[in-house]
């Protein structure tokens, strides 16, 4: 796959869901909520400031993230979904 995002957007791919819960039941796919978490898998050059500077980016591939339930747009490539996003809309960044 090539992609490249534009600007400050960020592309995030889901992170896998546990199948099934603490109590051993399982959850079937309609049940599940998208995550709020994901990997970085494309980040854009940067937004450019008012005075024509272009700001870089703080995230960067392979960073797992945080972000906003409902922000982005959402895609599929190559039979996998990813989201689109801005840089704004992430939270912050998981560290192990």
């Amino acid at each position: 796959m090539k992609f490249k995002p534009l600007r400050d957007r960020v592309l995030v791919r889901y992170s896998s869901e546990e199948e099934k819960t603490a109590g051993g039941l399982f959850i079937p796919d309609a049940a599940k909520e998208k995550p709020q978490k994901g990997m970085v898998i494309a980040v854009g050059p940067g937004r450019v400031t008012d005075d024509g500077k272009r700001q870089a980016m703080e995230i960067k591939v392979g960073d797992t993230v945080l972000f906003d339930k409902y922000s982005g747009s959402k895609i599929k490539i190559d039979d996998e979904e990813y989201l689109i996003i801005r840089e704004e809309d992430i939270l912050g960044i998981v560290e192990v």
